[in-house]
């Protein structure tokens, strides 16, 4: 099957946020206790942080890692997360019926990310709490010293300011299961007031008010609307957040849902325009993707854990075991958001370590990439640059959720240095090959740097921990460059990233 391609060196959709390739640690589960913090552990570091998940992370090169909720942060108290240890309150989760000990804090999160090369992008509690709670918390962390909060932080330990620029003013505010849920209305005005104050105390802060939890909810697209009529001059960001399943086993429909996040986009793209024009301002709202990923393999799992009722510490809580079949979906996720990166600045992959993960530890045991850890990577460490328009002819299918649906998902990236253009390419054919050719235009000189190539014969195949290299990328051969064109064999089933030097 062949698919024709077309790519101009001048034809570009945006330049890409590098901060699309964030992440996201929650108080859940054990994203924090048992991955990323494990005093005993043999990896453990002289802050009790793993040094073989911090080898990991940072080899995903994420810019920013979104703290600490969530669910959670709604009925978070910041207050209990600093001082001494030993004299932080065991409170009760009640996102995820849990209880937390608070041994990690703001503090220690911060200097967790600069071990791990990634920056705080921390998140205030607007649900239980508001506006005071929150420029406290900013001053607890931005002021340099000599009032009450930047004192308190430096009699714990940090004479340094966090210097944190980016926030988000609650969670979900949207989802009636988030505490302190309210309309939209209420959020917009709280959301207004709380920004106004944190810029009150530094202007150069980039903001993100609460969109819509999915693009299923009865409130969507109205909510995005009118929290923006609250807010628009205040923010700098409206978030969304989309999970992907496929409880019915049906390949072709599951992969055909990122055309469902193109839609999500596009709409919440016009809603703020519409907003824009109805204010008559000169500022774009950008989109920050804060919460994506695979969830559903650990939902029966969760289901029982969270029915026994006996408020655990650092359960095995969403901790779903990625297959195969995931790495296709991940890689058109993230293909989505290249080719939409006019819109959408920053993205967080949701979550980091063993919470819908593309990193799961074994606790004092060992620390493994999931299958899902490698679009991802390619992704953060070739997808800076430009994004470029493609025009693509090739064969489709019709699905439950979309009809004519390539079988071809490609994105094309041209680097900041101007030295090489890659493709992210997703084949979704269950039993062909796809030819592919490219017209190269304006790249005359361009030669095949490396193929990678990610496939296997068992969808459901997975990695763990005495397996770790089932599903892995590995180097091919099949691109060449001939008379101004790319051409290559993609596997079915298969995702693809072909680098070239130009």
């Amino acid at each position: 099957m062949k698919t024709n391609v077309v790519v101009h060196r001048d034809f570009r959709i945006a330049t890409i946020d590098s901060r699309l390739y964030s992440s996201f640690l929650e108080h859940l589960g054990r994203a924090i206790y048992g991955g990323i913090y494990e005093p005993g552990h043999p990896t453990a570091d002289e802050d009790g942080f793993r040094r073989d998940v911090l080898d990991l992370v940072r080899e995903l090169d994420t810019p920013y890692c979104r703290y600490p909720g969530g669910n959670f942060v709604s009925a978070y108290n910041w207050e209990d997360g600093v001082g001494p240890r030993e004299e932080r309150p065991v409170r009760l989760d009640l996102a995820w019926r849990t209880r937390e000990a608070n041994q990690i804090g703001v503090n220690e999160f911060v200097d967790w990310c600069k071990k791990a090369n990634t920056k705080p992008m921390l998140a205030v509690n607007l649900g239980s709490r508001g506006l005071d709670a929150a420029r406290n918390f900013l001053e607890y962390c931005n002021h340099p010293g000599g009032t009450y909060w930047s004192d308190l932080r430096r009699k714990h330990g940090w004479s340094n300011p966090h210097d944190v620029k980016l926030w988000c003013l609650g969670n979900e505010m949207d989802g009636p299961w988030q505490v302190g849920h309210k309309s939209a209305y209420e959020y917009g005005r709280l959301a207004d007031e709380t920004a106004k104050a944190m810029r009150g105390f530094d202007k150069s802060l980039e903001l993100v008010v609460c969109g819509s939890s999915n693009s299923d909810m009865k409130t969507y697209p109205e909510w995005e609307a009118q929290v923006l009529e609250q807010c628009y001059d205040s923010a700098d960001h409206i978030s969304l957040h989309m999970y992907f399943a496929n409880r019915e086993k049906n390949t072709l429909n599951y992969l055909a849902r990122a055309t469902k996040l193109d839609r999500y986009i596009t709409t919440i793209g016009g809603v703020i325009d519409y907003i824009k024009a109805k204010k008559r301002s000169k500022k774009t709202i950008g989109i920050s993707f804060d919460e994506w990923n695979v969830w559903y393999h650990s939902n029966q799992q969760d289901k029982e854990i969270l029915a026994r009722d006996e408020w655990p510490d650092a359960p095995h809580l969403l901790e779903d075991i990625y297959n195969f079949e995931d790495v296709l979906q991940v890689g058109g996720i993230l293909n989505t958001f290249i080719r939409r990166s006019d819109r959408v600045r920053i993205a967080c992959i949701a979550q980091l370590v063993n919470v819908i993960a593309p990193i799961m530890t074994e606790d004092g045991g060992a620390a493994w990439r999931q299958t899902i850890y490698y679009p991802f990577y390619y992704a953060s460490r070739f997808g800076r640059g430009t994004a470029l328009q493609l025009v693509v002819d090739g064969p489709t299918y019709d699905s439950d959720e979309e009809n004519d649906v390539p079988y071809l998902d490609v994105s094309a990236v041209y680097s900041e240095d101007g030295r090489t253009l890659t493709f992210f390419a997703v084949n979704r054919h269950p039993s062909a090959a796809l030819d592919l050719d490219v017209r190269l235009e304006g790249f005359g000189n361009a030669r095949v740097i490396e193929q990678v190539e990610m496939t296997h014969g068992e969808l459901e195949a997975v990695n763990t921990a005495a397996r770790p290299k089932t599903v892995v990328p590995v180097n091919v051969e099949s691109g060449k460059i001939e008379d101004g064109r790319l051409r290559a064999a993609l596997k079915p089933f298969s995702y693809n990233v072909i680098r070239l030097s130009v």
